[in-house]
């Protein structure tokens, strides 16, 4: 089971990833927004714009879902799934201007943030990249220290998180596959799943704390929170059954209760 003091799991989306007058999944957002528990927002350099992040940030605090920040690389073209060749210290500031960003328009609709989530090949690279990671965790630690950090365990912007003190929320990917190491396989592109094959594979995950790896061998996972990505075709449809499931056994989807906004941040 992944650590949870109560029967609950936060179930988290990435959102607000349009541009200008370009709706991504012809209004996925709506048709997810009332069924998660936390959102991660486009902060302008995958995607979303200012008025996309503001009409998000609105969305999601009328639906009582927390609010996060989802950097990116700098790639509109991209969508955020290439890799850039750039500096920690180049990477960390631009993980603060779309933090900063993003925090701004929260407070625009009087709401705070609840966590900070890297997006697409970003994510990727401060799971590989220690200095990276120590970089953009010190630069947390001066700027929000208490606003946590979504990542995946063992990885090394976990470890540097929870070496300097920084509140880490750990993630379980439902529509994303594993290797035998319990690491994500990267993709660019993500075919249509099957909803209850999805939701059994997080029932698995929730009860026995283990996924089915690409090898067909079995490999441990941790977590306390369930992703699901709003651009994998179905997304709406692959939530719906998680939390069918989840209810059915007993759970309830809610934020991390080690992951409260406060006025810091």
């Amino acid at each position: 089971m992944p650590t949870t003091t109560t029967q609950q799991i936060d179930l988290n989306a990435d959102m607000g990833e349009g541009f200008g007058p370009w709706v991504i999944g012809g209004g996925i957002d709506q048709r997810i927004m009332p069924h998660i528990s936390s959102a991660n927002i486009a902060t302008g350099f995958h995607a979303g714009d200012p008025q996309t992040m503001r009409q998000t940030i609105r969305a999601a605090a009328a639906a009582g879902v927390q609010i996060g920040a989802h950097p990116g690389f700098r790639d509109l073209v991209g969508f955020g799934r290439r890799h850039i060749a750039a500096s920690p210290e180049e990477l960390t500031n631009d993980v603060l201007y779309q933090l900063g960003a993003l925090r701004e328009m929260a407070a625009a609709e009087g709401q705070m943030l609840h966590h900070i989530k890297l997006h697409g090949a970003l994510y990727m690279h401060a799971a590989r990249d220690r200095d990276f990671s120590a970089a953009l965790i010190k630069a947390l630690q001066q700027s929000a220290p208490t606003l946590p950090v979504y990542c995946m365990q063992s990885t090394a912007l976990y470890q540097a998180a929870t070496e300097a003190g920084q509140p880490v929320v750990r993630e379980f990917f439902a529509d994303r596959d594993y290797n035998a190491e319990g690491q994500l396989v990267f993709v660019r592109r993500t075919q249509a799943l099957d909803p209850q094959t999805v939701a059994e594979r997080v029932m698995i995950a929730c009860r026995e704390g283990r996924v089915r790896a690409i090898d067909d061998e079995w490999s441990a996972v941790d977590f306390d929170s369930i992703c699901i990505h709003s651009d994998t075709p179905g997304a709406d449809q692959l939530i719906a059954a998680i939390v069918e499931s989840l209810h059915r056994a007993g759970i309830a989807v809610a934020p991390p209760a080690a992951a409260e906004p406060s006025p810091d941040q």
